[in-house]
C-alpha cells in the first residue's frame, strides 16, 4: 500500500484504518483476526470505484462488518475445541484510550466477554449502534437487514448486555487505586488485604489455551478466589514481580515469574472493589502487550 500513497482509495482506507480496526477488534476480541479482516477489507475496497462512493467511511464500515461477521462465525467453530476458558486478546493501549471513558468501556475485557454471549449479527448491531453511534439505516446496510429488524435486534442486544455488564462505571483513579491495592496484596501475599479489595462475588477467569496452566473453570467468591491466589503462590518459591499497565483502556497488571513474562491480568472494578480478574497466559494472545495499539470510535 505504501507504493500508492497518493491513490484516493489508499488515502481513504488509511484515514479510517484505526476506526476500522476498532470495529473489527470489538467484533472479534482478537487483534490478529482483526488485522486479517482489515486486509480482506482492503482487498475488496481497491476493487471499488471510489469516485462513485458517496460516504466512504460508511462503505468501509460495511465491508469490515461483513467480513467480521463471517470471521466470527468461523472463529466460534474453532473455539468449541479451545482448551479451558477463552478470554479476549489483551491490547496495550495508548493513553488517549483510557481518557475516553466511552471507548475504554467498549473495549474492556468485562464488556467484551459479555459480547461473546451475543450472536454474530447481534454483536455487530450492538457494537455499531452503542459504541460507534451509527444510524439504523447504516447498520442495516452493513448487516443485510431492514432498518426495522435492526432496531429490534439493537433493543434485544442492549437489554441482554445491560443485564450482564458492570453496573457502575468507576473513575480511572478509583480503578487504579483498587488495582494497586490488589497488587500490593499479591506481592506481600496478604490474605486479609486480598479479602478487603475483592467484592463478595468476584470471579477469576484464566486463559492458558492449553499451552500454559490455568484454572479449567471460573472461580467465584472472594474467599475461594483469595485462597486460590494465595495457595498458588505458596506452591512455588519463584520470585513474583507485578507491575502496573493499561490494557484495553483500563488499569491492569503484568506478572513476571523469576523475571520471565508470565501473563496479563485485566481487572474489573465496581464500587471501589474488584469484581473480575481476567488472567491471560496463552502466549499466542500476548503479542500486543508490548507495543501500544491506537483505537478510536470516530
Amino acid at each position: 500500500m505504501g507504493e500508492h500513497a497518493t491513490d484516493p482509495a489508499t488515502e481513504a482506507f488509511l484515514a479510517h484504518r484505526k476506526m476500522l480496526f476498532t470495529v473489527a477488534y470489538e467484533m472479534l476480541g482478537s487483534a490478529a483476526d482483526a488485522e486479517d479482516v482489515l486486509q480482506e477489507t482492503w482487498l475488496r475496497w481497491v476493487k471499488v470505484d471510489v469516485g462513485q462512493v458517496r460516504d466512504q467511511r460508511a462503505y468501509l464500515v460495511q465491508i469490515t462488518t461483513r467480513q467480521s461477521i463471517n470471521r466470527l462465525r468461523s472463529m466460534r467453530r474453532r473455539r468449541e475445541a479451545y482448551v479451558g476458558p477463552w478470554l479476549p486478546e489483551p491490547l496495550l493501549t495508548t493513553p488517549d484510550v483510557a481518557e475516553n471513558i466511552e471507548l475504554a468501556e467498549s473495549v474492556s475485557m468485562a464488556l467484551m466477554l459479555v459480547l461473546e454471549t451475543l450472536s454474530p449479527t447481534e454483536r455487530a448491531v450492538f457494537v455499531l449502534r452503542e459504541a460507534f453511534g451509527l444510524g439504523y439505516g447504516e447498520i442495516a446496510a452493513a448487516v443485510g437487514k431492514t432498518s426495522e429488524a435492526v432496531r429490534q435486534i439493537a433493543h434485544r442486544a442492549r437489554r441482554h448486555v445491560d443485564a450482564r455488564r458492570p453496573r457502575e462505571t468507576v473513575s480511572p483513579s478509583q480503578a487504579r487505586a483498587a488495582v494497586e491495592a490488589f497488587r500490593r496484596a499479591l506481592v506481600t501475599r496478604d490474605l486479609q488485604a486480598l479479602f478487603d479489595v475483592l467484592a463478595p462475588q468476584v470471579v477469576v477467569i484464566s486463559d492458558g489455551g492449553g499451552v500454559k496452566q490455568a484454572a479449567p473453570y471460573p472461580i467465584i467468591g472472594a474467599e475461594k478466589v483469595a485462597r486460590f491466589i494465595i495457595g498458588g503462590l505458596a506452591k512455588t518459591d519463584a520470585a513474583l514481580t507485578v507491575g502496573p499497565t493499561v490494557v484495553n483502556g483500563n488499569p491492569a497488571l503484568i506478572l513476571r515469574v523469576d523475571g520471565e513474562f508470565d501473563g496479563v491480568l485485566a481487572v474489573r472494578v465496581e464500587d471501589a472493589r474488584i469484581t473480575g480478574l481476567y488472567y491471560v497466559r496463552n502466549p499466542d494472545k500476548l503479542t500486543h502487550v508490548e507495543t501500544e495499539t491506537s483505537l478510536t470510535l470516530r
